[in-house]
């Protein structure tokens, strides 16, 4: 007689089904231009690549299908037609298939965190997941509101900032990032994680997984598929650059620090 090990304890009560969120944004080493109309930022013409806090959220699920913790990983992106390809990296990654949830035009740059919540918490109970796992953040719009409005929308518990996760029984054991250092809970699924940079390192996708991913499926549909209304009430006034940086100023002495900082109002 032998006692089944803590994999195995896992592998029946794990997600057997996972959706990750993948945001196609403009590319972290391209140099931001404001459109001169300033309602926006220049996206024509410009390279863009996955979210990085979602390469993070895609290598989590991946590690946990490795485990044998997951059977199925969704990948699943809101926007226009070139969404697919930002899928189709995730599938290069280890996810096993994609949703596209086509939004195109003005519709797709008035997407905001509410409206992607509520075709994410659509989603969940279409394909009956049990964990979802989203980046904390886009790093185009820097909102940080995505997994919190989904966990609410679903009435599921939230791990938010993930820097560790760990699976015990039907819950997870998540050690969060905040302010005043790390703070570790145990949440019951379904439930919803989002990840901090310290989760992971993402692996780069080989070749080999590349072509594959050219062969696995992804689904289209749009927002009315799913009953939802991604109509929005806020609206963007303005756009604009951060104000230059002024040049410093060196200084021979202390004293001439002093006088400085009386010269321009600070002491």
């Amino acid at each position: 007689f032998s006692l089944p090990t803590a994999a195995c304890l896992n592998s029946k009560t794990m997600a057997s089904r996972v959706l990750v969120g993948v945001k196609r944004v403009i590319d972290y080493a391209v140099k931001i231009r404001v459109k001169p109309d300033k309602t926006g930022v220049v996206t024509d013409g410009v390279k863009h690549s996955m979210n990085p806090f979602c390469e993070i959220a895609v290598e989590q699920a991946v590690r946990m299908k490795e485990k044998q913790l997951v059977k199925e990983i969704i990948a699943v992106s809101c926007g226009p037609q070139q969404c697919q390809e930002t899928i189709r990296t995730a599938l290069a990654m280890g996810a096993d298939r994609g949703i596209h949830v086509d939004v195109a035009g003005k519709d797709s740059e008035n997407l905001g965190p509410f409206q992607v919540s509520k075709i994410l918490a659509a989603l969940a109970k279409k394909e009956d997941v049990q964990l979802i796992i989203l980046g904390k953040q886009a790093i185009d719009d820097d909102c940080n509101q995505t997994g919190q409005m989904t966990s609410a929308l679903l009435d599921w518990p939230q791990g938010t900032f993930a820097s560790e996760v760990a699976v015990e029984g039907d819950k997870l054991k998540v050690v969060r990032e905040v302010d005043g250092g790390l703070e570790t809970i145990l949440i019951r699924l379904p439930a919803v994680l989002t990840a901090d940079l310290r989760l992971n390192e993402p692996r780069y996708a080989t070749l080999p997984n590349i072509m594959k991913a050219k062969k696995k499926k992804i689904d289209v549909m749009k927002p009315g598929d799913l009953a939802v209304d991604i109509s929005s009430n806020l609206q963007i006034l303005s756009t604009d650059e951060p104000p230059q940086r002024k040049a410093g100023v060196k200084l021979e002495s202390a004293e001439d620090l002093i006088a400085k900082l009386r010269e321009i109002g600070r002491i």
